[in-house]
């Protein structure tokens, strides 16, 4: 079968190849084989490349987290309804190719009206904002500061917290050409590359502060959204988009609480047994238009290693969608 092997850390345009390489082994009791659909690049498939998971990832790898697929074979003690089923394949890397095998507590099913290209992206993005919105966005929660506001989580974030009632502040970049999906779910969208914009992210959250901060960039800029939380107030830090941790002082001093936020910290609890109840609020946002990623190029998986290696300027906006049967 096909399959994008890294061999070694690095970039992935750097060390990903395309070969073929042996199919998976029949499946064995609680397995299954998954053909995918669809799959998509993430930057936590980066990440894991580049060696930051350190020893959770060995070499060489199929990277891929996000993916469709539908069950092909089943092992003994796998129900047989299993057949046929639409699945997201979870709970390790190993979606770019033509065949996964796994342990079936790990395949989420789809529901037959969210389509592969919808269903390929309900991981990653859409599963964090949501269990992040639910356990730090409660009752009494008024004032939320989002990073990297122009990514797609900060859409994600975005469209949870005013369905709550909650309209929050964005900070980004100011790359030129890119800003927020929608502005009128943002209260004030700061760019950190214009003068004085210290200042106005405290006057956009007020002299008490932000009861919650979604930082994913971590660096100075993280550390200045963290003086800006309230001392009662949660910074909720779950990325690392800068490549600079978060200044010591968020850490050892005064003010809000840090919390760390691990997707898989919840993913990986039970074997996977709780993720389709874990799925179910995903899926019903993706069902009513929420949550949705924008597509770009559509490529198959032939083509994926020279697509990362290609210029980057000119590209569509939008994730890739491989087609790893091509």
């Amino acid at each position: 079968m096909l399959a994008a092997v890294a061999d070694s850390l690095g970039r992935l345009a750097d060390v990903l190849t395309i070969r073929d390489v042996d199919g998976p082994a029949a499946p064995g009791a609680g397995e299954v084989v998954v053909r995918m659909l669809a799959a998509t690049v993430n930057p936590s498939d980066e990440v894991s490349v580049s060696g930051a998971y350190g020893s959770r990832t060995s070499f060489p790898m199929v990277p891929g987290f996000e993916g469709v697929g539908v069950v092909e074979a089943v092992g003994p003690g796998v129900p047989g309804r299993a057949l046929g089923r639409r699945v997201l394949p979870l709970g390790s890397a190993g979606n770019w190719q033509q065949y996964k095998r796994l342990g079936h507590s790990w395949c989420v099913p789809v529901p037959d009206d969210v389509p592969d290209e919808v269903a390929c992206f309900a991981y990653i993005n859409p599963l964090t904002a949501t269990l992040m919105v639910d356990r730090f966005c409660g009752p009494g929660v008024r004032e939320v500061v989002v990073t990297a506001a122009g990514s797609a989580i900060g859409r994600h974030l975005a469209e949870l917290l005013t369905e709550r009632g909650i309209t929050p502040v964005g900070i980004v970049r100011g790359t030129p050409g890119r800003g927020v999906a929608d502005a009128a779910r943002w209260r004030a969208v700061i760019a950190t590359n214009e003068p004085g914009w210290r200042e106005r992210l405290r006057a956009a959250v007020g002299p008490r502060g932000a009861d919650v901060t979604f930082d994913c960039v971590g660096g100075a800029v993280g550390g200045d959204a963290f003086a800006l939380t309230a001392g009662d107030g949660v910074f909720v830090h779950y990325g690392l988009l800068s490549g600079t941790p978060l200044p010591a002082a968020c850490f050892t001093g005064g003010g809000a609480r840090v919390e760390l936020f691990r997707l898989r910290d919840t993913v990986q609890k039970d074997g996977g047994r709780h993720l389709p109840a874990l799925f179910a609020p995903v899926f019903d946002n993706l069902r009513r238009g929420r949550l949705h990623t924008a597509v770009g190029p559509r490529i198959g998986l032939g083509e994926l290693a020279d697509h990362l290696k290609g210029p980057t300027t000119g590209r569509r906006a939008g994730k890739i969608l491989i087609d790893p049967q091509r």
